[in-house]
């Protein structure tokens, strides 16, 4: 995974999926002082998101080329899809990187075992579930997980 640097002015970012990690992680950009558009199908979920959040919150399903139209995904310098559904998430990275041709695409991977499929598209992943195994092992001092064993 190539490291991304850190926020610029002139960064603009799509975050698709607001829950929890997609919330915090548009706060985060937001404050980072770059351009952040995110998206959610439920328009309810953009609570999570702070009062200084100073972002776009676009209601829509990311899916589909309208709402990336509309979020502007043309102009984007990157393209994070964390919904908790690997089939969005894996669609919405595929648009943005072929269809897009966005450098920096990352997306959330719910099951481990998927990921030969994310790594066929060259696509960079972020596992919640393969993470926290390594910190638990790290943590216990008992095992070390190792990719692929969920």
């Amino acid at each position: 995974m190539k490291p991304f640097a850190k926020s610029k002015k002139d960064d603009y970012t799509i975050v698709v999926g607001c829950g929890r990690l997609g919330a915090n992680l548009a706060n985060t950009l937001s404050d980072e002082a770059g351009s952040v558009v995110i998206i959610d199908a439920d328009k309810d979920a953009f609570r999570k998101l702070s009062p200084a959040f100073s972002g776009l919150a676009l209601a829509g399903d990311a899916t589909l080329l309208n709402t990336l139209h509309d979020a502007q995904i043309e102009k984007a310098t990157a393209v994070i899809s964390v919904t908790d559904n690997d089939n969005t998430n894996i669609l919405v990275a595929q648009i943005a990187k072929k269809l897009f041709g966005i450098q920096h695409v990352i997306a959330r991977l719910c099951d481990p075992e998927r990921e030969c499929v994310y790594q066929e598209f060259d696509i960079d992943t972020i596992c919640p579930a393969a993470l926290s195994m390594k910190e638990i092992g790290k943590l216990l001092g008992t095992f070390e997980y190792e990719e692929g064993a969920a």
